[in-house]
Parts: C-alpha cells; structure tokens; sequence
C-alpha cells in the first residue's frame, strides 16, 4: 500500500485533484444573491430592482 501512495501515478492523480478544485473554486460565477435564495426569488428581486430603477 505504501508503494502505491509513492507511486507517480497516484501522486499525479492526486495533483489532478488539487488542480481541479483550486480551477473550481477560481472559475465560479460571481452571484450577487445569496446562496441561501433560491433562484426564482433571486430572478424576481433583481426584476423588480431592475424596475424600480427603470421608473427614475
């Protein structure tokens, strides 16, 4: 088992890993809503924001 772990393959598989989760964590979108707000409620604020700003 110890070989495995100091085998290139796993230590490349493990650096796949690494690279793919700082490129996760680097490419999400920016959202200005909360997560905690699900996506219909976010759609008709930023729609109703959108409005409000259109009526000045």
């Amino acid at each position: 088992m110890t070989a495995f772990l100091k085998s290139d393959l796993f230590l490349r598989f493990l650096g796949g890993f690494a690279i793919g989760a700082v490129g996760m964590f680097a490419l999400q979108p920016n959202d200005d809503h909360s997560v905690l707000t699900p996506p219909a409620m976010a759609v008709s604020a930023s729609a109703a924001s959108a409005a409000g700003h259109a009526t000045l």
